[in-house]
């Protein structure tokens, strides 16, 4: 029993680094955009003109 003293803090405190981490996320624009992710995969714009696919 005398091992929650410790571990109940530290779950708080990890709990709480989580949940500004997830703030911080959202203030800075992480979760803006959600559609473009998916479609930058597609573009071939790094690729030489010689290595493009045809088509």
């Amino acid at each position: 029993m005398d091992v929650l003293i410790y571990l109940i803090p530290i779950a708080l405190f990890l709990g709480g680094l989580g949940l500004v981490g997830f703030l911080w996320s959202l203030k800075s624009g992480q979760y803006d955009d959600l559609e473009g992710a998916k479609w930058r995969i597609l573009e071939d714009d790094d690729l030489p003109e010689e290595k493009r696919p045809q088509g």
